[in-house]
């Protein structure tokens, strides 16, 4: 068996669980600058945004205001509110990007896959025949056709009121 080390993952993987430690809760508090460019809909208890790494162009998440980890601490609204925004995320997508299918997920805990472990939210990944061919693959390299501000110069009108 091959091993790879990644010793400046441990500072990553024994993160406390702190808001300020989270992404999600930074954009929140300080909705300028990135987090306004990522933002694309704020609702009463949740919001959109563009992941910043996405695995596919309209690559996108939405989370609770709250920070909570375990989708079972939210409350009826505030998961009735995520399905409903995760819904509206995914049509938004289809009339922008007329993917051919989505990957709508949670990785809940860090076994999991979990990357922020301590704060609820879906990923909506739209997917294309194909998307996944040589470059991925043996590159390991990632092409996307528009830029992050372009994808939410898109999205965003779909996304408002």
């Amino acid at each position: 068996m091959e091993r790879l080390w990644t010793p400046w993952r441990s500072e990553y993987v024994t993160k406390t669980g702190d808001p300020a430690d989270c992404f999600l809760c930074e954009y929140l508090a300080h909705p300028e600058g990135e987090a306004a460019e990522l933002t694309l809909r704020r609702s009463d208890r949740t919001f959109v945004v563009l992941n910043k790494f996405p695995y596919n162009t309209g690559h996108l998440v939405i989370a609770p205001h709250r920070h909570v980890g375990d989708l079972g601490d939210l409350s009826p609204e505030e998961r009735s509110e995520l399905m409903e925004e995760t819904n509206r995320a995914i049509h938004a997508v289809k009339r922008a990007m007329r993917p051919h299918g989505f990957n709508v997920g949670m990785n809940l805990g860090p076994v999991a896959g979990a990357g922020l472990p301590d704060h609820v939210h879906v990923h909506v990944v739209p997917r294309w025949g194909g998307d996944t061919n040589f470059m991925p693959v043996l590159g390991g390299t990632k092409v996307l056709p528009e830029s992050l501000d372009q994808t939410a110069a898109r999205l965003r009108p779909l996304l408002a009121d």
